[in-house]
């Protein structure tokens, strides 16, 4: 099935290294994290204890939960760092001229380690 796209702002006003708040419908939540000029989803709760991803650090292609410092790359959605182990969700982007459009449809499930 393909993705219902929803706006999640302009490309200027998300400068690299930060992280915006989308949502989609039924109350998902989306972290639209800008790295070096690319722009990745995820879903924005942290498997490890539902922590809003987008109130924490961005660091290179890891965003960093402010509860426990429990991390993620946001290009695949792999946890990198505990307590954490499971992977959060990704979601396509694409950008049409300076507006993000984020998929609400996940990409393929992300595979946990190991």
């Amino acid at each position: 099935m393909a993705p219902e796209w929803v706006e999640a702002g302009r490309v200027p006003d998300l400068p690299p290294g930060r992280v915006i708040l989308v949502m989609g419908p039924d109350d998902l939540r989306l972290a639209v994290c800008n790295v070096d000029g690319e722009i990745y989803a995820i879903e924005d709760v942290c498997t490890h204890d539902g922590g809003s991803l987008d109130q924490g650090e961005l660091d290179g292609v890891e965003i960093e939960c402010p509860r426990h410092g429990a991390r993620f790359d946001v290009r695949t959605g792999e946890a990198t760092l505990m307590p954490a182990v499971m992977p959060v969700q990704t979601y396509p982007v694409r950008i049409e001229g300076e507006s993000i459009f984020v998929g609400t449809a996940p990409q393929a499930e992300p595979q946990a380690e190991g």
